[in-house]
């Protein structure tokens, strides 16, 4: 088929891959524009304008699209159907009216569970046995369309945003693929009023934890934000972030430490397996405690 790809992130690149491997004709690619990032503060392009001129594509990155020159644009590439995945703008009824075959997103989420910007974090926080990838038939309201086609996996108690990720990334490219092979035999499903949730965009101020919550509670959170914006809390004034976690059998008093990297909650312990001091990476705790001093009976605020 003739498409014309919307995609910005990382998630969004094994797609992109995964149509051309598959024979597609890619068109255009749509992405969001550069913009400053790193320490010089730089324009950087998103990594699927990044890939797309490693390919050789034709790219555009209009920061909206209510010039009417933007929307004839893509009108005249003519595609036969426009595959939408995390590209991070609202798109005008007209645009999904322009393929012949209007316009496929890949959600990653089994909606109407988590509709919305962040669906891989508020499942993990949300203590989601599964989640999974929609690809859904684009409409003008958010994430309201009906579903082509459902893939489901398991959300595993060692699962971070950042494994998940990839995981849904990987299941979203191989499901798109299926879904255009057999466009004419799949019968779009509407999505039930019932159970639709809302995946909120994520606040930095979430982030920081409470220690008089449960344990799975702050182990949920840990994974949940990991690795952006990365859960955190202080010790000795420092602030330390927290990538990886798991739950503990021990107990104390909420924030002390109560064994090797294992913090009290609430209810229950945390041990936690991969943390971020101030000004460093990210690390595993048995290389972290080499220069941190984290007596039992010392407490994380």
């Amino acid at each position: 088929m003739k498409i014309v790809f919307m995609g910005s992130p990382e998630f969004s690149v094994p797609v992109l891959n995964e149509l051309i491997a598959a024979g597609h004709e890619i068109a255009c690619v749509y992405c969001q524009p550069p913009r400053p990032a790193g320490r010089g503060k730089k324009d950087r392009p998103t990594p699927v304008q990044a890939r797309a001129e490693e390919l050789g594509l034709l790219v555009r990155h209009p920061l909206n699209f209510k010039d009417p020159a933007d929307v004839a644009d893509f009108a005249t590439l003519d595609a036969d159907v426009a595959v939408v995945v995390a590209y991070g703008l609202l798109l005008p009824q007209a645009l999904l009216d322009a393929p012949k075959r209007g316009c496929l997103n890949i959600h990653a989420s089994l909606l109407p569970r988590w509709r919305g910007a962040a669906p891989i974090h508020r499942a993990i926080l949300e203590g989601d046995d599964e989640t999974g990838v929609c690809i859904m038939q684009m409409e003008a309201g958010l994430d309201t369309g009906p579903v082509l086609l459902r893939l489901e996996t398991d959300i595993d108690s060692a699962d971070t945003t950042a494994t998940l990720h990839d995981r849904l990334s990987e299941i979203g490219a191989a499901a798109i693929v299926d879904a255009l092979f057999a466009l004419d035999t799949l019968t779009p499903e509407p999505q039930p009023e019932d159970g639709v949730t809302y995946a909120k965009k994520i606040d930095k101020a979430e982030a920081k934890i409470d220690w008089s919550q449960s344990a799975q509670i702050v182990d949920r959170q840990i994974r949940g934000l990991s690795p952006f914006p990365g859960a955190w809390a202080t010790y000795n004034g420092e602030r330390i972030k927290f990538h990886m976690s798991k739950l503990s059998p021990l107990s104390g008093q909420a924030g002390e430490v109560v064994g090797d990297f294992t913090i009290a909650c609430g209810e229950g312990a945390v041990e936690i397996l991969t943390a971020q001091r101030t000004g460093k990476r990210a690390m595993p705790v048995a290389e972290i405690l080499k220069g941190l001093d984290l007596p039992k009976g010392s407490k994380f605020e």
